[in-house]
This record gives structure tokens, sequence and C-alpha cells, in this order.
């Protein structure tokens, strides 16, 4: 008799971003002429950088022509984006890999997701508390979580981060095989110091664990301190897998590009998992479109380069105006200045789903409720700071003139 992955039936609802999706069509339905800001999900509002759009009206000239048309391309990437990343992303800040570390995919939700393909389902998981919800999704559909006791997973280690701890998971109790890592931050918007992340990177050599590091949000880091990537610090490259994206970077949320990197040098049982990752996806993933990776290329250009610090600084601007206008009309806030994500804390006496209600029905302005990311979201908002600059605004006046 066929059986179905009875794991799926225990997720609890349905995704965090697809239930604000619901309400918002709820309330939209109802209220036809309220002017709804998002503030919510974190898509980009800017259009891709010129210099992308020129790249990718050229590639797609070639694919016009017999001489330069391409087909199937390389399932780990084509070596001119691979080159570029390399130089770009890791010499530049003294990491040296090779080429064929850098393995090049439709971006790094996917990536963090598939990741545990990989790995035996009886490894031990930890996760921060706050979560990306994706990290603790897709291994519960993998049957690595257990089961969900109406707040938590039962075979997860959850970290928790909290205000007292500066929002900073401490080491694993018990210890953990696989350890998800974030920073910059999604939801929190903190980010980790070299020490702080030489800390995780020593228990994982210590461990034998492995840290899956999404640095997604790495470009909108602004301290010179902070690291933008895991394999800055030292002995990350014999523990640690780091995941990508150009969807915050450049804009391309739609359009659907990132990478991965898994050093030769980490290996567990005898087993190379550079070569495990890179079989994984040659068998299931045909790669990234020829054109995406062109325009993925011309981000690193001097006019790339300069059109994509103007978006990211954008961005940084609608942050400060979130944080400054939350500030001021009482709310406590932190993250946004090294990152696009501000976390607030919901006034007293209202939980997150209440406090999101709330500013949806009389503000008009749709957040995301800190519950939705795990036991220790609960009481928080997170914004995000991708929204157009004058309807950030207004969306801030709106929230102060509520509260």
């Amino acid at each position: 008799m066929l059986k179905i992955n009875s794991n799926y039936q225990k997720l609890p609802g349905s995704y965090l971003f697809s239930e604000i999706a619901r309400r918002v069509q709820i309330f939209s339905q109802e209220h036809p002429d309220a002017d709804i800001i998002r503030l919510g999900i974190g898509d980009v509002t800017l259009p891709l950088p010129e210099a992308v759009i020129l790249a990718m009206h050229a590639a797609v000239e070639e694919m016009g022509h017999k001489e330069t048309f391409r087909g199937y391309g390389p399932e780990l990437g084509y070596d001119f984006l691979r080159q570029a990343i390399l130089d770009h992303d890791y010499k530049a800040r003294g990491v040296e890999l090779s080429l064929d570390e850098i393995i090049v995919s439709d971006g790094a939700k996917s990536d963090c997701g598939n990741i545990g393909d990989i790995f035996d389902v009886d490894n031990v998981v930890a996760v921060c508390d706050p979560v990306y919800p994706v990290y603790v999704d897709t291994n519960a559909m993998a049957g690595r979580a257990g089961d969900y006791d109406g707040e938590k997973w039962t075979r997860l280690v959850y970290m928790p981060c909290r205000e007292e701890n500066g929002f900073l998971p401490q080491l694993p109790e018990p210890d953990a095989d696989l350890i998800y890592l974030c920073y910059p931050n999604n939801p929190m918007g903190t980010v980790a110091s070299r020490k702080e992340l030489q800390k995780w990177v020593d228990y994982a050599n210590a461990k034998g664990s492995v840290i899956l590091f999404d640095s997604a949000y790495e470009a909108f880091i602004t301290d010179p301190d902070i690291p933008h990537s895991i394999f800055e610090i030292p002995g990350a490259k014999t523990c640690a897998i780091e995941f990508r994206s150009f969807s915050k970077t450049a804009g391309f949320t739609g359009t659907r590009c990132g990478y991965t990197v898994v050093p030769k040098e980490l290996v567990r049982q005898n087993v190379s998992l550079n070569q495990m990752w890179a079989r994984r996806q040659s068998t299931k993933f045909n790669g990234t479109a020829y054109v995406i990776q062109r325009g993925a290329e011309a981000v690193y250009t001097a006019a790339g380069q300069a059109q994509v610090k103007a978006n990211i600084a954008y961005y940084l601007e609608n942050a400060a105006t979130i944080r400054s206008g939350l500030a001021g009309a009482g709310l406590t806030v932190y993250g946004g200045e090294n990152a696009p994500y501000i976390w607030c804390k919901t006034p007293a006496g209202l939980d997150s789903w209440s406090f999101f209600d709330q500013l949806l029905q009389k503000a008009h302005v749709v957040t995301t409720p800190g519950a939705g990311f795990g036991p220790n979201g609960e009481g928080y908002i997170r914004r995000t700071a991708f929204g157009d600059k004058v309807a950030t605004a207004q969306a801030v006046a709106r929230i102060a003139a509520v509260l």
C-alpha cells in the first residue's frame, strides 16, 4: 500500500507567511479601499540594478543565435560567476577557496532546506529561538524534528535568544550535530562578532558538528569589525557550510540566484561533504539559468557594485526611519543597523498576533508576528526595511498614531 511522508501531517497550521497573506487577504476583501503598507515579508521593492538588466539583455540576445545559444549549463554553476564570487566575496576578505567549493543555486532558502539531504535523519539539529521558519519546517518534513507539542518540536534543540543575553544563542544543550546560525540575523536584525563566531567554530570542531551558516544579509553590514563570512573565522573550513543569496543584496527575490560554499576540508566519517552536496545538486537540480547567472555576474562589476550599494543604503535609511520612529513612539526596538530587519517589543499586554491584527486593522500596516519565529519570538514584531521610502515613513507615522 502506498504511504505518504507522514511528517508533513505534523506541521502546525500553514507556513508563517502564508498565514499572514491569508489574514491580509481577508482584511482587504472586507476593506477594499484600505491603503495597506507591507512591512512584513522581506521582499524587495527597488528594481534590479541597471548593470544587471543590461547583462541579462545581452545574455538573452546570445540565446537567440545558434552560435551563442546555450542549453544545459554546468549544474554547479558557470565558472564566470563562480570566479566573480570567489574574487569579490572571499579573496577580497582574505578567504582562500577554490571554484569547486562554490556551488550556484536558485537561492539560499532552497539550499538551507535541501542541505538536509546529505545528512542522516537521526542527526540532532539545533536552531536559534526565534528562528527563520525554513530551518525548522524542512527538518520536520525530513523527520528530524520529532513531534510538535503545541509550542516546540520534541527532537529539536532550541537555543533561546532573549533580550537579557543580547539575543545571542548559547551553546546547545544537549550537544547538536547540525547547528543553524544566521548573521546578520533574520528575524532579529542582530549580528555576531568575531569572538562570538569563534566560540561556535571551536565548539563544532571539538564536537564534530556542522554549522549551517546563513549569511544572506551580509551586504547590509556597516560595522567594519563584523565578519561577513563564517570563513573569516579560523577553523571554519573544517566545520561550516555557508549559504548566500543575491535576493536581498541585488534584488533577485523574483529572479532567483544564490550559492552555497562547502569547503573540501569539511569531512565527516571520511566522506567529503563537498562531493556529497555536488552530487545532490547535479542529480536533483539542472542549474541556474545562463541569463540569470550573467545578471548575477554583473553585480560584481564596478557599475553593479555602485548600484547595489545605493540600493542597500536606501533600505538601511528605511531601517533608520523605522527604528527612530518606533522608538519615538515609545516602543523598544533592536536591529536595523547592520541588517534590514527591526525587532520590536509589543506594547504591554499584547501578544504578537494581537499586535499584528491591531496594526493591520487600525494602521493598515502589515508586519510579522514574532510568535511565528518560535516560542521566544512571542511578545515581539518583526518589521522589514524593504518598502518604498515614502510608504515606510507613512507606515511609521500610522503606527505611532495608533499607539
